[in-house]
């Protein structure tokens, strides 16, 4: 029997698909012909997409090498694009995936030149005026009319990846030419579930503040006069379903609510804790490993605070939605309510990372801008605005534990008494304490003009500044070197001061004004050493601080050398106000409405931290 022509091979180990082979050849360096075949991009944008595989090969080519291989970089953007804009399946599906992987992985590395170089490389310096137009329309057509909800999401992944890889060059400048605005719209408009609006709503953000301080940013005009309040309140409620997805994060790391009476608590104290059987768990993570994943939270979805920061600054609609939009199903949480729970988490954890402090800046701006409207702050300190809130409780001290529905204004006051208590440092952030004395201000002012009378653990508010005084005493050398230190300090004691004399007008009742004028007496000698250690004789709070050291000594005078009860102490203290002169200062309660001008560099700065959160949103 002859032997057979044929020779056996061995099969392979693994085989390679198609695609990567594909990709291998397209940033290959020793190909000679530059030009591929039409068959070749055929065949690419026909195979399905394997991007896991293109990011290694695209991670193996350096900054110098894709400079080098700038042609094909920009026959596959030219290519790529031409199948978006035809709008035929798979290809143009193909064709956006390709295109999220390409700019993640290409526009993440270090150039020498990064604008002219990220636009070499993308559309090529000579050629970017067309390509780039062309890329920003086709992205509009796929965004407005795609053939699928998935090519729609895919156009916006794309352009986030676009905008966020190349925000510091000037291809971002063509997405402003082109309005991608009522396609965005639209597409927000169609989504059944408002989750699925956050990847538009995180690319408005990041092109509302792009240049815009720069020059007339007109996506920035389309949020002034956006009336659709369908649209408006379908974003608030997908705003409202990240805020409970980062929330949770943190609660998974430490659950840190109170055990309340259930069945299980109750048989166990009676000794029956078996019939109750066991309650599942989630493992804990080891302190040290805690300490890594807080550090590392929020999660890269904060970035759409940035966007609702902007709309609530430029439109009165969207405030008066946030504030009074009801949640979808019953026993579902209000977006109100989800947003002040995230606030509270992220004020205990502000310090662990500067990221997690610029996002809580964005939160304090928000809840600024909603208490300087007043038909807001109205509705906020009113029995129409009760709702249950979860408050972070995974630091001391701690504020009472109240369950229930509570009136936001006072959990507003929470969130402010949080934020002074846990973020106090020698290196302290003069900018975040002015921000939350002046919300504190702002919230008493009206209550003392409408003469609205709130439930409100007040003791916690005036025990926690008056403990913010001592700290201030205690580390002056290291305060007074501060930047706007000397503007902090006398809005804590104009704020004291103005509570001292308007507090008749607000307080539930005589006791709690009683408590804190006791609390004056008792820190009578801090407050004269705090006058004297930051001179405040000679500025614009001397009026303010000599008051409250006035009624302290007033006071100390009647209760020194006696042993009294607490119903002495009060009896003792209502009989003082005949004696009393408290000597009400002009203008103490005067604040400047916000300007966003003001905070400019804040503002730089966090754009620049969701940039980088948009890569890790997209990948």
């Amino acid at each position: 029997m002859e032997p057979s022509p044929l020779t056996q091979v061995s099969r392979p180990d693994t085989f390679q698909p198609k695609i990567v082979r594909l990709y291998e050849t397209l940033f290959r360096e020793d190909e000679e012909d530059d030009e591929l075949s039409e068959g070749f991009w055929e065949e690419f944008f026909l195979l399905r997409p394997d991007t896991f595989r293109l990011k290694q090969v695209l991670d193996d080519v350096s900054a110098d090498e894709l400079l080098h291989l700038q042609e094909r970089s920009q026959q596959l953007f030219l290519r790529a694009t031409a199948r978006i804009r035809h709008g035929r399946g798979p290809s143009d599906e193909a064709a956006l995936d390709t295109l999220i992987a390409f700019f993640h992985t290409a526009l993440s590395k270090r150039y020498t030149n990064p604008s002219s170089d990220i636009i070499s490389i993308v559309a090529g310096l000579d050629n970017a005026d067309v390509a780039m137009s062309d890329f920003v329309a086709s992205l509009d057509f796929a965004i407005r009319s795609g053939r699928t909800s998935s090519v729609k999401l895919r156009a916006i992944q794309t352009a986030l990846s676009i905008v966020a890889g190349a925000y510091q060059t000037g291809l971002i400048s063509y997405f402003t030419h082109r309005d991608l605005f009522p396609s965005l719209m639209k597409y927000v408009q169609d989504c059944k579930n408002p989750a699925e609006a956050l990847p538009a709503c995180y690319l408005l953000g990041l092109l509302v503040n792009y240049n815009k301080f720069e020059f007339q940013n007109p996506y920035r005009f389309r949020l002034d006069d956006f009336v659709n309040d369908s649209i408006i309140q379908k974003i608030i409620t997908c705003f409202g379903g990240t805020c409970l997805l980062l929330r949770d994060k943190y609660v998974a790391v430490q659950d840190d609510m109170p055990e309340g009476w259930t069945l299980s608590t109750t048989l166990s104290y009676i000794g029956l804790g078996a019939l109750a059987g066991s309650r599942p768990s989630s493992p804990v993570p080891a302190p040290e490993e805690a300490k890594s994943i807080l550090a590392s939270l929020p999660g890269p979805e904060a970035g759409v605070l940035l966007f609702i920061y902007d709309f609530a600054n430029a439109n009165k609609l969207v405030c008066f939605n946030l504030v009074t939009l009801a949640p979808e199903k019953e026993g579902n949480t209000p977006p109100l309510s989800s947003f002040l729970s995230l606030t509270s988490y992220l004020f205990q954890h502000a310090h662990r990372s500067h990221r997690s402090t610029l996002y809580t800046y964005i939160t304090l701006f928000i809840l600024q801008i909603l208490v300087e409207d007043p038909v807001l702050l109205k509705r906020l300190c009113s029995e129409e605005s009760k709702i249950s809130v979860r408050q972070c409780r995974q630091r001391p001290p701690f504020l009472p534990f109240i369950k229930g529905d509570r009136i936001a204004g006072s959990v507003i006051l929470d969130l402010m008494v949080d934020g002074i208590n846990h973020n106090l440092r020698r290196k302290l952030d003069t900018n975040f304490y002015i921000l939350c004395i002046g919300i504190v201000l702002r919230i008493l002012s009206y209550l003392s003009k409408s003469k609205t009378r709130i439930v409100f653990h007040w003791s916690e508010l005036w025990r926690s500044l008056l403990a913010f005084f001592r700290f201030l005493t205690t580390y002056a050398s290291d305060i007074k070197s501060i930047p706007k230190s000397s503007q902090m300090i006398e809005s804590l004691v104009n704020l004291l001061a103005f509570a001292l004399s308007n507090g008749e007008s607000f307080f539930p009742d005589s006791a709690a004004y009683d408590d804190f004028i006791y609390k004056l007496v008792e820190t009578g000698d801090m407050l004269v050493k705090f006058r004297d250690t930051f001179r405040l004789s000679a500025s614009s709070a001397a009026g303010s601080i000599n008051t409250l050291i006035g009624v302290s000594s007033h006071y100390y005078a009647l209760l020194e050398g006696k042993k009294l009860s607490p119903r002495e102490v009060s009896k003792v203290i209502k009989l003082g106000y005949d004696t009393l002169s408290i000597e009400a200062g002009e203008g103490l309660d005067r604040w400047d409405r916000f300007r966003e001008a003001d905070h400019k560099t804040l503002l730089k700065k966090i754009t620049r931290v969701v940039v980088e959160d948009t890569r890790s949103l997209v990948d």
